[in-house]
């Protein structure tokens, strides 16, 4: 890690949300000046909780620990950016967008303004909404809502979300070049390892961080080498202990004063038995998983003959030849804001000019602000209004394949994770056995862990399937039969 004063320490902190959600238990680790920390954990561990209780008080969204202390050094400054905008500011413009990052009015804001979107390579008038720039855009525009306050200290919940390819590698150089304390929650090993220097591994299972140095590959190979000496260590105590127990009957039955060694013999294997130590759990991974396509499906699914794609902040209508029947996969590609995530929702709400949906066909829509689903129900109320004929059980038997587990099935959407949420939206789909899939980059927020399995099964979908991913590795696990690229 980066040698410098220890400026962010964690004393004995605990954290629950209510009694039956722990997050963390009496956790130490501390963070030096200078340093570029990833945070790793599985979805719903706590990455995001923990970002907020680096937060100072004071701060939207700051908690404090039920238990034990941080630490900040005297004036340290703190920003974060989020994963994604609060709802209530995406009516804001630029300018108001950017305003609310601070507690006082700044006079002459607008120059800042165009220095931090500058930085992060998005060039916007400063009257115009929020809600109108792309996912991909808004993801910048959160990036750079984190820069233009200047702290001393930059958190970053999965900054590469909804970014293509040019984006990450814009922010990819900027984080290598940048000279101040950087901490980073993100799935994308690629992208981390090209600045990390050290991780704070969050156990879900035992609710403690891990502190290692190194970057993002070298701490995946640590944590191996640690669970295969672990491994080594109970076999050598459990073959050891054995071997005590054999020889202690042995004795035994001699009698006389081999008893007394027989009954030390029996002490030592119990003493090996419970030397052996706790292996360290992998995190889980999501069960494999098929989302059946809707039968009966004859002709074509949808045909779209033109699109709407926005160039210099003007839409133009684009001539297209498009026809997917059952079983075809078509890939929308094309940079942020050029209106990938727009042609999806007119799509999936059947308003799409130049695009007609066979009657009858079922639509499944997974949205990358997960707004499809309805934050104030609970996950199992969620999955019945989807799953209709299945028992409560059956319906726990499925988000349990999802790690979805129990009491976290009564919890409201809108308190869960964004990865928790994602993986809620992958089980509607199952449910709902649509004849379309549209899919919105649905790697974000993710947890690594379970990229392969989703690829798989998108890869076995036999309905229609339009998707938008900027992650390659992620896609050419898919069949790809059709690439419709807007940017030409």
């Amino acid at each position: 890690m980066a040698h410098g004063e220890s400026i962010i320490r964690f004393e004995k902190v605990s954290f629950e949300y209510g009694h039956k959600k722990p997050i963390l238990s009496e956790v130490d680790f501390s963070i030096r000046r200078g340093a570029k920390i990833t945070i790793m954990g599985q979805n719903g561990a706590g990455k995001s909780t923990l970002f907020h209780l680096i937060t100072p008080s004071g701060h939207a969204g700051a908690l404090a620990p039920e238990s034990g202390s941080v630490h900040r050094a005297p004036g340290l400054t703190i920003a974060m950016a989020r994963q994604v905008i609060a709802r209530d500011q995406l009516d804001m413009t630029v300018r108001e967008f950017f305003q609310q990052c601070f507690a006082q009015k700044v006079h002459d804001i607008d120059p800042k303004i165009d220095a931090v979107l500058e930085v992060v390579n998005l060039h916007a008038p400063h009257d115009r909404i929020v809600r109108s720039f792309s996912g991909g855009q808004q993801a910048r525009l959160l990036l750079a809502s984190a820069l233009i306050q200047d702290a001393d200290v930059l958190l970053l919940d999965e900054p590469t979300n909804n970014l293509d390819k040019e984006g990450i590698a814009h922010l990819r150089q900027f984080l290598v070049h940048y000279k101040k304390t950087c901490v980073v929650i993100s799935h994308d090993a690629d992208f981390l390892n090209a600045f990390t220097d050290g991780v704070l591994y969050l156990d879900i299972f035992t609710r403690k961080i891990e502190q290692y140095q190194g970057n993002y590959f070298d701490v995946v190979e640590q944590i191996a080498a640690r669970i295969e000496k672990e491994n080594s260590k109970n076999a050598r105590l459990a073959k050891e202990a054995i071997e005590k127990k054999e020889k202690a009957n042995y004795f035994a039955m001699k009698g006389g004063r081999l008893r007394l060694l027989a009954k030390r013999m029996r002490e030592d294997a119990a003493e090996m038995e419970d030397s052996q130590v706790d292996v360290r759990k992998e995190d889980k991974t999501i069960r494999p998983f098929t989302i059946p396509a809707q039968q009966g499906l004859i002709g074509p699914v949808v045909s779209i003959s033109s699109v709407s794609v926005i160039k210099d902040h003007k839409a133009t209508t684009k001539k297209v030849n498009v026809v997917l029947h059952k079983n075809r996969h078509l890939l929308l590609s094309g940079p942020n804001g050029i209106g990938k995530s727009t042609l999806l929702e007119s799509l999936a709400s059947g308003k799409a000019k130049g695009a007609v949906i066979a009657p009858g066909v079922k639509i499944g829509y997974y949205r990358q602000d997960f707004s499809t689903l309805n934050f104030e129900h609970s996950v199992m109320e969620s999955l019945k209004t989807v799953g209709a004929g299945l028992s409560d059980e059956e319906l726990r038997g499925v988000a349990a394949s999802f790690l979805i587990t129990g009491d976290t099935i009564f919890t409201k959407i809108g308190s869960l994770s964004e990865g928790q949420k994602g993986l809620v939206a992958f089980i509607h789909l199952v449910l709902q056995k649509p004849g379309l899939l549209i899919l919105d980059e649905p790697t974000n927020h993710i947890n690594f862990r379970h990229i392969p399995v989703i690829a798989k099964a998108l890869d076995a979908y036999q309905g229609a399937m339009i998707l938008v991913s900027h992650v390659p590795e992620f896609v050419h696990q898919i069949r790809i039969d059709e690439i419709l690229e807007l940017g030409e």
